[in-house]
């Protein structure tokens, strides 16, 4: 047999080997943009049968709506994507690349962990493996798809990740999740230990899709936010409904092209990466929130995408100040605040902050205030911005007051206290905003900061 025809044998038994990755990796980029690298790459031993192919694992560059990506497919085909010490060696260098020539990556995810047969060789490149996409982190985007079972290490490998993409099939365990579920007592499929709407505390920056290609959109539009250039957008017109009511939702309606990060976690906060007049966002959405450890681990974890990406960080205030409940009490809440005015005292990026609703307490310190490094900082004229809740803080204002008009002392309290413009009084807001106009003065604020 000559060369070329056992060459057109071998790719074919490669590419039949790995027919389920090859299918992924079609469906998420562009069409025939694929180039595999180290296909042939092979580790023999008595662990392994001669079946093997290709590590386990499918790698190349592509293009994802245009854009340059690294793309690293587990092959679930090839004994259940099992890690092995060259599998990880293969990935660690197609990172190696990525880091060179300044491409994201992509992880399509399909494992159920280490091979045994390795013993701690397959712990070393683990290591090797998680400690070069740690390392890879804020240089370029790095972004998981959990195209199905996805357990232990290589779930180590997408908490490192900037987007974590969910299907309907999605399980991301730590560990197997029949031993989960057995050792909570339950009875749970795969999908009700890591699915979507299981991790609601896991604190991932997750997405849900349909499919593969869907996430392959989804990262189009991401690209597109991180990399074009600042659009050049006039001033935009008034918003006259905002005066009538200017919660989340309405605000919400503010930010074109948005995505929404970790929606299935602390919910009251929004996370969207998206664009205000043009410009692209890294916009928190406060819901009638108040403040709990979960909740400031989502904004820091988002305040450092913004950083790493060079993209502005816009707080949209309304909190009450903290969740009063001995949970949180004894919780790590006060050991997040740390982090987050750590990280937040690091960014360079722009940073604005609209106390559209209630700011009271660490509510308006951690997200609002100067002093905290906010570029600007702006209220609404329907705001209140203040030291104690209202029901608290009537009772120390009101001392002596019959209890009995609780409601009424707690309205008294909060008309009288809280004016924004007592604020910009001290010189702590920019400005005092009718809420139609907001979006004016964010364009120009951003215009003015961005380079």
């Amino acid at each position: 047999m000559d060369r070329i025809e056992r060459l057109r044998q071998r790719k074919e038994a490669l590419e039949k080997a790995g027919a389920d990755a090859r299918a992924a990796i079609a469906a998420l980029c562009d069409e025939k943009s694929f180039v595999e690298l180290a296909a042939f790459s092979f580790s023999e031993g008595d662990s392994y049968g001669e079946g093997t192919h290709g590590e386990g694992v499918v790698t190349g560059f592509a293009t994802i709506g245009g854009y340059p990506f690294y793309i690293v497919a587990q092959n679930h085909a090839d004994a259940y994507g099992g890690l092995t010490k060259a599998n990880c060696e293969k990935i660690a260098k197609t990172l190696n690349a990525a880091e060179k020539n300044d491409t994201p990556v992509v992880y399509l995810l399909h494992s159920q962990g280490a091979r045994v047969g390795e013993g701690v060789n397959v712990l070393e490149g683990i290591a090797e493996l998680l400690l070069k996409a740690t390392q890879l982190k804020g240089t370029v985007p790095q972004y998981a798809v959990v195209c199905g079972e996805v357990y232990g290490s290589s779930a180590a490998l997408a908490s490192v990740c900037d987007v974590v993409f969910f299907t309907e099939q999605s399980a991301l365990c730590i560990s197997s999740p029949f031993v989960l579920s057995a050792k909570a007592g339950k009875s749970l499929k795969n999908t009700e230990v890591g699915g979507y709407d299981a991790l609601t505390h896991a604190a991932l920056p997750a997405v849900r899709v349909k499919n593969e290609k869907e996430a392959g959109a989804v990262i189009a539009k991401i690209s597109d936010l991180l990399s074009v250039a600042l659009v050049d957008a006039e001033l935009n017109e008034p918003v006259p409904a905002l005066n009538r009511r200017a919660d989340a939702k309405a605000i919400l309606s503010l930010i074109e092209n948005g995505v929404e990060f970790g929606a299935n976690g602390s919910p009251e906060i929004k996370t969207v990466l998206g664009r205000i007049g043009g410009v692209a966002v890294a916009a928190v959405v406060f819901d009638h929130a108040k403040i709990t450890a979960s909740a400031v681990k989502k904004i820091r974890g988002f305040a450092e995408f913004a950083c790493c990406y060079a993209v502005p960080f816009v707080t949209f205030v309304d909190c009450a100040g903290m969740e009063e409940s001995l949970a949180e009490n004894d919780g790590p809440v006060l050991k997040e605040i740390a982090e987050y005015l750590s990280l937040l005292d690091a960014i360079d990026t722009a940073k604005i902050a609209v106390v559209t609703g209630d700011a009271v307490g660490l509510g308006y310190s951690l997200f609002a205030a100067k002093s905290a490094g906010f570029d600007y900082t702006y209220a609404l004229a329907t705001a209140h911005i203040a030291l104690f809740q209202k029901e608290t803080g009537a009772e120390i204002e009101y001392t002596g007051a019959d209890k009995t008009e609780k409601e009424a002392l707690a309205a008294r309290y909060h008309e009288e206290h809280g004016d924004p413009v007592d604020a910009a009084k001290g010189g702590y807001l920019d400005n005092v905003i009718e809420p139609q106009f907001l979006k004016q003065y964010l364009v120009a604020s951003l215009q003015t900061l961005v380079k």
